[in-house]
């Protein structure tokens, strides 16, 4: 009987779109040697240069965490399920209080606030649950949180978190409002779009329950300031998009004794756990290093399911609640993922990684770092003249076009999806999905010169780098893709 591995919606572009492929071995590393040789795109994902299992990938065995034992010599049987779980720029009942409840601890209900007659009756369906009730409703309401970001996850668990009555609310973000938020970020309006987020962001909250108290912090969160800002609020309630940031305020959360209710969205699929509670495991001990700078790509890159961000935003605001009234069983220990598309929910046991840098035994991480560095990224060149290139591998969309209406011998590689390439594309373009790419590459003739492009040239660089490893050389990446084609050469396309 052969065996199953699951593969994770970033993945599956790798696979050509499977969500799961049969494979045979009788170890954990045979059953991904065969993936990976049926499947060559993803050994790069899978294994660093060296052959090693990238520390940002995880897999588990039948839902068991195996990364606490030689994780490719781990036998398998018949009818066994390997599933890769990679990080995506968000188990056992709590023995400990959280945080919130420590802080509450010591407090008689006659050091609680009093609630309104006007609160009583907005949260009565509250007040008549005996896990709840008036002492409940008073301890939310002597409750903070600080929500990272007003976006996607942010949106919806903010506002229901208003609306439960936590009575205060703290918003860090400094984004303005996109057309493209109004998909997904319930805060916001159409009327709001050029606004403030943390503008709309409190309007809408205000508007929903005016007994709450709404900070803003209009500011990148940062090494600097993270602490500082922690440091008034019960639960950190983490929305952002981009790695170094997770990484930041888990280790911020860590060193504060904060907990940190954590959720991330990619397409149809999202995760949703607590870290940093005491006890608990920390976003180091599922994932100890992040993947390199463009190899998980972004909602922007990769897209968001509408829904998706509310689904997992209600999750982290509802173990943000059960954490300030110390009830019922929170993530700690355990990763839930979600597939909308199935409509499913699988959960998944962490350990505490008694090695974790951060909270570990003996923790070596024991103050902020810079965490673009410790991700890879490297600081934005210095502003380009016009026209220049920042390696000798990029072209940039002026000068493609002279080169297009020069009569140049230039064939144009879009590694974008289909759906993407029917909204916008650069005429007389050639699409070949980035996943697609390492079993089509000898439908291109090397001794043509070539451009290759996608939405922002992420994809693209990736693509180049590929390409050169077969043998590629007249090849450019096209900066800042299609989106910096239309600003600098065709406006007249809609931008996405």
């Amino acid at each position: 009987m052969p065996n199953t591995i699951h593969i994770p919606t970033p993945l599956r572009p790798f696979t050509d779109k499977k969500e799961s492929v049969e494979v045979t071995g009788n170890t954990v590393g045979e059953l991904l040697t065969d993936l990976t040789t049926r499947h060559d795109g993803l050994k790069k994902h899978l294994y660093a240069d060296d052959g090693r299992l990238r520390n940002f990938v995880n897999v588990y065995l039948n839902d068991e965490d195996i990364r606490y034992l030689e994780r490719e010599a781990t036998p398998v049987k018949p009818g066994d399920e390997l599933s890769i779980v990679p990080s995506v720029a968000g188990g056992a009942p709590v023995t400990a209080a959280p945080a919130s409840a420590e802080a509450t601890a010591g407090k008689g209900a006659e050091s609680l606030p009093e609630l309104s007659q006007e609160e009583i009756q907005r949260y009565s369906r509250h007040l008549i649950m005996p896990e709840v009730g008036m002492d409940g409703q008073r301890k939310l309401k002597a409750s903070s949180v600080l929500c990272i970001g007003a976006g996607g996850l942010g949106s919806p668990a903010a506002m229901y978190l208003a609306a439960a009555g936590v009575g205060r609310i703290g918003i860090v973000d400094f984004d303005v409002v996109d057309f493209s938020n109004l998909q997904r970020q319930l805060l916001h309006g159409t009327p709001d779009v050029g606004r403030s987020k943390l503008e709309s962001a409190k309007d809408r909250l205000r508007a929903l329950n005016p007994h709450v108290e709404v900070d803003t912090y209009e500011t990148l969160l940062s090494s600097e300031n993270a602490l500082d800002l922690f440091a008034p609020y019960d639960v950190i309630l983490d929305g952002t998009d981009n790695f170094p940031t997770r990484y930041l305020v888990n280790d911020a959360c860590v060193i504060s004794g904060k907990p940190n209710a954590y959720g991330s969205i990619f397409r149809f699929e999202g995760q949703a756990s607590v870290f940093g509670v005491k006890g608990g495991p920390c976003y180091r001990c599922l994932y100890p290093e992040p993947p390199p700078p463009g190899l998980v790509p972004s909602c922007a890159e990769g897209g968001v399911f509408g829904v998706l961000p509310g689904i997992i935003g209600v999750i982290q605001a509802t173990e943000t609640i059960k954490l300030m009234l110390g009830v019922g069983e929170p993530l700690v220990g355990r990763f839930l993922i979600y597939d909308a598309l199935k409509m499913r929910f699988r959960e998944l046991k962490l350990r505490k990684d008694p090695e974790c840098p951060v909270c570990g035994t003996n923790p070596t991480v024991t103050k902020l770092i810079d965490y673009e560095q410790f991700c890879g990224i490297r600081p934005e060149p210095a502003a380009q003249p016009a026209g220049a290139v920042a390696n000798e591998w990029d072209t940039t969309p002026v000068e493609l076009k002279r080169r297009m209406d020069a009569g140049d011998d230039v064939v144009i590689l879009d590694v974008r999806e289909p759906n993407e390439y029917q909204i916008n594309r650069v005429e007389g373009s050639t699409l070949i999905p980035l996943g697609e790419l390492p079993r089509r590459y000898q439908e291109l003739d090397p001794e043509r010169e070539m451009v290759v492009m996608c939405k922002m040239g992420g994809r693209s660089a990736k693509a180049v780098d590929y390409l050169r490893s077969v043998g590629f050389t007249k090849i450019k990446n096209l900066r800042g893709g299609v989106l910096e084609w239309i600003d600098t050469v065709d406006p007249s396309q809609p931008k996405y």
